[in-house]
């Protein structure tokens, strides 16, 4: 056991760089990164950053000291193009051989097939992307986001907050309802409307239009958005291409057991990129929470393959995120059903503040809270072996 490779200098790379040393790992260290910049946390980049509250720097996920410790050599924007019975290779194609291989490379934003010669059309998945994404949306007045995930819904509240006239465009007729049930997502969709963010449902776009820089979306029923710039949140791709002909299998993902490891030994995956097994299901959870706490797992798990030892327990944490929109902190923890009901069990939907449990045989089996997180966080304590349970 001399060297293992991360690839992906993101979150779950860094987390599994940190638990490799800690955990007494003192062979050769390398972590590979695509983007040019060290580690940095995501989920700022649709809020506070975006807003001009915070710069590159409030962002990082370790200083300069903390990466030293790791004594790793870094090999930033530089993107894995290919593995082969342990060799990695880079796009400037060096080749570097590994004992243990830990898959951290993420995923990128989905995008729609068309417009791509007009500028003023983004995603938002990078710091790059968001430095973009700051620039533009200075000068924009009108915006429109194509998606009501979390990132548009985010995007939507701090564009709002900037001022901007806001129209979210959505395909399915009940948006926000997947993650957060009815209740919640109804909430939600008032909530926007109070803050002048039009919502059109059951609606997908057919073009972009414009000369050199877009200024018309237009929809499947006819309709003509004017615009000055347009955010498409539709979703990630998981970053696999690489691992074409690597032998590791992949769909939507880089499919692991519970431990993180895939169908070759010494590889394991871990964050947006990994499908892992859970019960009977493969899930990829794209969270940041699932991120450190999967990585942690997959490299105590590679260190006990390295040396013949016994795996640590597996990662069985339910998953759990948070959202910061229109003055508003939204936590879930567990997942919402929706041939379930939902207890609310503190505050009130009608002040805005409060906490639903949605149980199963009498088992809390997910918690959700409105603008009241700590009474979320003791539900969510209070319950956290039956959400545990539930999550297996």
């Amino acid at each position: 056991m001399t060297h293992i490779a991360v690839v992906g200098a993101s979150l779950a790379g860094l987390r599994a760089a940190e638990t490799l040393r800690a955990e007494g790992f003192d062979g050769e260290l390398t972590i590979i990164g695509a983007e040019p910049h060290p580690p940095y946390d995501r989920p700022p980049l649709s809020k506070d950053f975006l807003l001009g509250k915070i710069e590159t720097a409030d962002i990082a996920l370790a200083d300069n000291a903390a990466r030293d410790a790791l004594e790793a050599r870094w090999l930033l924007g530089r993107a894995a193009t290919s593995l082969r019975q342990g060799e990695v290779t880079v796009d400037d194609g060096e080749t570097l051989t590994a004992d243990g291989i830990v898959i951290a490379t993420g995923a990128r934003a989905r995008r729609i097939p068309m417009g791509g010669e007009l500028t003023g059309i983004h995603v938002l998945r990078t710091l790059d992307d968001a430095v973009s994404l700051r620039r533009e949306l200075a000068s924009a007045q009108q915006v429109v986001i194509v998606g009501a995930g979390f990132i548009g819904a985010e995007v939507a509240s701090t564009a709002a907050t900037l001022g901007k006239r806001v129209t979210i465009v959505e395909a399915a007729e009940q948006p926000f309802h997947r993650h957060l049930g009815p209740v919640a997502a109804d909430l939600l969709r008032r909530t926007m409307s109070d803050h002048t963010v039009a919502i059109r449902t059951g609606r997908t776009v057919t073009e972009f239009g414009g000369a050199q820089r877009v200024s018309t979306v237009v929809l499947d029923d006819g309709t003509r958005l004017p615009t000055d710039l347009v955010l498409v949140g539709i979703g990630a791709i998981p970053n696999t291409e690489w691992l074409e002909g690597s032998g590791v299998h992949c769909d939507n993902g880089v499919l692991t057991d519970a431990w993180g490891r895939t169908n070759v030994a010494g590889v394991v995956a871990a964050g947006d990129v990994a499908r892992f097994q859970r019960g009977d299901r493969q899930i990829r959870v794209e969270h940041w929470t699932a991120a450190s706490g999967m990585a942690a797992t997959v490299a105590r798990a590679l260190l006990a393959h390295l040396t013949s030892g016994a795996p640590c327990a597996p990662h069985v944490d339910p998953p759990y995120f948070w959202s910061d929109q229109f003055g508003h902190r939204i936590q879930m923890v567990g997942r919402i059903r929706a041939d379930l009901p939902v207890d609310i069990v503190e505050g009130a939907i009608d002040d805005a503040r409060f906490v639903a449990v949605q149980r199963r045989d009498d088992a809390v089996t997910a918690v959700l809270g409105w603008s009241m997180p700590r009474e979320f966080t003791q539900w969510r304590r209070r319950n956290n072996d039956s959400l545990r349970a539930a999550a297996h």
